[in-house]
């Protein structure tokens, strides 16, 4: 008996069968073909892209044909033919861009010694740190050179200009009005619904009636132009009204986004803390420094972003409104791909699409180190 005890215990477990082992396995094996097709819709474009990036594309009989020729096409917008067009014409730098220079390299050089002081330094973590401290210097460099004396900006520079100044105002905007909409004021429901109607309207839309609305010849505001005698004023033909025009359309349409997400998190910061501040008499901005600050940052700095990323590739509004004029005073990276494709230089589009990839992907990533993931550990 005990032989055949032992006998039996010594036997293997029988193996599951196939419809048990599916059962195990049913949530990945349900996302699988989900996942797949989401990576082929995302590394195929890439891949090809990639490749026409290397390539001279050209129309031949019968069909094209696909020349490789390396870097050339990054080479002309770097140092080619077309660095006018991609990063723009250098001026003079002056007294104001070498202290903004100072300004810029002081605060790198702040974040990277307070990570070498953190006690997490990784090989990765230096590389990538180092990384975005050049793309963010060189970016500055482009900027204030560009934008110094007789420079002249480029796709590069423009592109970033919309996304510092546009997200940064889209920011403050969005925050204060849900600040306002917070408090138990008469009609704050009108207004949330009021303020969240732009984000419904398509880019497209809301680039028509930005271009209706800043027409001085037959526009509504025409009439209030002329009275000020400003009738033979043109915003169109200045590059930095021209600027202007495109952010004030794409800050009224971002706007709510930022609104309605820092309501909700307004609107669920502790109630306890700020009803013991008031009775404390702490005043309004007390409370919104210690408790309401505090409490919202990390969601701030996560709705911003995603906002960072979306803002990479605006192309709607100065495709309406100006055209990416005057000149290239407001051509954005994405029109500046997309106008290169429409003449059919599909190697240089391809490869400013790639540049943009890098530099939303750096300026993102570095973004996410240096102020989203600190501001969750401070809520921590």
């Amino acid at each position: 008996m005990a032989v055949a005890a032992a006998d039996m215990s010594s036997e293997a477990p029988p193996r599951p069968g196939l419809a048990e082992r599916l059962d195990r396995h049913s949530g990945p094996i349900m996302v699988l073909p989900a996942v797949i097709i989401l990576l082929a819709f995302a590394i195929f474009p890439l891949i090809v892209s990639g490749y026409l990036a290397l390539s001279r594309f050209s129309l031949a009989a019968g069909g094209f044909t696909l020349k490789y020729v390396g870097l050339l096409n990054f080479k002309k917008l770097l140092l080619g033919s077309q660095q006018y067009h991609f990063i723009g014409t250098f001026g003079t730098f002056g007294a104001v861009q070498w202290i903004l220079l100072a300004a810029v390299t002081v605060a790198l050089a702040w974040l990277l010694l307070r990570y070498f002081r953190s006690g997490a330094v990784t090989v990765l973590g230096i590389i990538g740190r180092l990384i975005s401290v050049g793309v963010i210097m060189g970016l500055t460099v482009l900027a204030l050179a560009t934008f110094a004396g007789a420079g002249v900006p480029g796709t590069l520079v423009t592109t970033t200009f919309y996304v510092v100044v546009g997200v940064t105002v889209q920011f403050l905007l969005g925050l204060g009005l849900a600040l306002i909409c917070a408090q138990p004021i008469r009609g704050r429901s009108f207004f949330r619904v009021v303020f969240f109607i732009p984000l419904m309207v398509t880019p497209v839309g809301i680039a028509y009636a930005f271009r209706m609305l800043a027409d001085m010849q037959k526009g509504p505001f025409a009439p209030l132009v002329r009275l000020f005698g400003f009738d033979e004023w043109s915003w169109a033909t200045e590059a930095w009204s021209a600027r202007l025009m495109v952010l004030v359309g794409d800050t009224w349409q971002w706007t709510p986004f930022m609104f309605i997400v820092l309501l909700a998190a307004i609107e669920n910061q502790p109630r306890d803390q700020v009803e013991a501040a008031r009775l404390d008499g702490a005043g309004g901005i007390q409370i919104f420094r210690d408790i309401t600050w505090p409490s919202v940052a990390p969601i701030a700095a996560t709705v911003v972003l995603i906002r960072l990323i979306e803002a990479f590739k605006i192309i709607d509004l100065p495709n309406v409104l100006t055209g990416g004029g005057p000149g290239l005073a407001t051509e954005s990276m994405t029109l500046h791909s997309f106008i290169s494709w429409r003449t059919q230089d599909l190697g240089s589009s391809a490869a400013v699409g790639y540049m943009l990839l890098f530099v939303s992907t750096v300026v993102c990533v570095s973004f996410f180190n240096f102020v989203v993931r600190p501001t969750r550990r401070f809520q921590a």
